[in-house]
């Protein structure tokens, strides 16, 4: 299987918002508080996903897109990959791809938040070369403002 990957374009949004809802709350229901779940409605997703465009990339397996990623400065914001094919190495590859991003925007550590019930996403960056950085609240963008989120920082040299 040959995975590209590649600037989002506005075509991607849709796709993108489907991968990131399902996938958001595969890894944070019952991780994140309710109050943060009240705001992430599916159609949250599709008005995100299209507003972040200039900052996504996809990875393309075929035609279709297979997963995402965020990357703003030195932080890689959202990894996502779509049900179909997790396990399969495209988030690896998304994940070097964001590191080779945070290094040209001038950065030599990227970092990212985890919340912290999400083991399956834990055990992925650490295999992935990551380090635990220690517990830390994120202060999730919602509308009118943020939700603290219990997260650890994850961090690797790049």
């Amino acid at each position: 299987m040959t995975v590209t990957v590649r600037p989002a374009v506005a075509g991607d949004a849709d796709a993108v918002a489907g991968i990131w809802y399902s996938g958001w709350r595969d890894g944070h229901l019952g991780h994140v508080p309710d109050e943060l779940v009240a705001f992430r409605t599916e159609e949250s997703f599709g008005t995100r996903a299209a507003q972040r465009v200039a900052d996504t990339t996809v990875a393309l397996v075929g035609d279709e897109v297979a997963g995402f990623v965020i990357v703003v400065g030195d932080e890689v914001e959202q990894v996502y990959v779509s049900r179909d094919h997790r396990g399969s190495g495209v988030a690896g590859t998304l994940l070097t791809e964001a590191e080779r991003q945070v290094n040209a925007n001038g950065h030599k550590e990227a970092w990212l938040a985890v919340a912290t019930g999400n083991a399956r996403a834990r055990r992925f960056y650490e295999r992935s070369g990551w380090s635990d950085g220690g517990e830390f609240d994120y202060p999730a963008a919602v509308e009118g403002g943020t939700v603290p989120v219990p997260c650890h920082r994850y961090v690797k040299p790049v």
